[in-house]
């Protein structure tokens, strides 16, 4: 279990995961299931014969799948994605009466979208229309920033329309795309600082007290909601703090520019 401790801060790390919000039929045959979770048949088969996969329910000789097995097999996915091997995951998922159930809970509170959007696909011809001609290293940038995900052709799915219509907004505005991504790539990289420094609270303040206490089970579900309450306190106070220090930045700029004013 030490090793488990250490790691499940990572269990979200998965694109597949943060990305897949939609909720899967309850009646999924083996193949169906495999595409819904990226895994192919005979994985799948190994992992109910290893007794990580719970049967399905037979209906007319068919074994039928629902969303407790593609939540547990993609909890499988991510432990395999830190480096667990089937064995250290067999070990955690057999370990304890409800600890499967209590890591997919886990899981959940942390992988939950803040808020869900719903993408829109966008042309070239509509891209080219908002910002005009992209140069090469702007569109590298969107790449490596996920702004726009190449559907093929001249399509282009939008994770967040929301960012969409703001950098829109800021080009309008006589602000450069070039000069957007270069601030975006900032944020970025500031954003994934900040975020890791709240994740590494959760483990210091919470979850390192809670290995500590020999995981009682009464304070699973304590952790659990501590993990689901975090990610939000974590925005409001993110946000809190930069409406102050935007404020004061544009109060510090806007004076330059009326002592620049008065030189004239």
């Amino acid at each position: 279990m030490e090793m488990a401790a250490t790691k499940l801060d990572k269990v979200h790390v998965p694109d597949r995961v943060q990305s897949d919000t939609s909720s899967p039929s309850p009646d999924l045959t083996i193949e169906q299931l495999a595409a819904e979770v990226g895994m192919t048949v005979r994985n799948i088969r190994n992992h109910h014969s290893r007794g990580l996969l719970p049967a399905p329910e037979v209906r007319s000789r068919v074994g039928f799948y629902g969303a407790d097995h593609v939540a547990r097999l993609r909890l499988i996915l991510d432990l395999q994605a830190d480096g667990f091997n089937l064995a250290a995951i067999e070990r955690l998922l057999s370990g304890s009466d409800g600890l499967a159930e209590r890591l997919l809970g886990l899981r959940h509170a942390v992988t939950t979208p803040f808020e869900a959007e719903t993408p829109e696909i966008v042309t070239a011809d509509d891209l080219a229309k908002s910002f005009g001609e992209v140069s090469g290293k702007d569109i590298e940038r969107v790449r490596k920033l996920k702004l726009l995900v190449p559907l093929g052709g001249d399509r282009f799915e939008v994770p967040s329309p929301a960012l969409l219509r703001a950098a829109e907004e800021v080009v309008a505005l006589g602000i450069s795309l070039h000069a957007a991504l270069a601030l975006m790539e900032r944020l970025s990289r500031d954003c994934e600082s900040i975020s890791r420094a709240f994740a590494k609270l959760f483990l210091k303040e919470l979850w390192d007290p809670f290995e500590q206490a020999g995981q009682p089970d009464e304070r699973w579900d304590e952790v659990i909601e501590a993990v689901g309450a975090l990610r939000p306190l974590a925005s409001e106070a993110l946000l809190a703090v930069f409406k102050q220090r935007m404020t004061t930045q544009l109060e510090g700029a806007f004076g330059k520019v009326l002592e620049h004013q008065a030189k004239r």
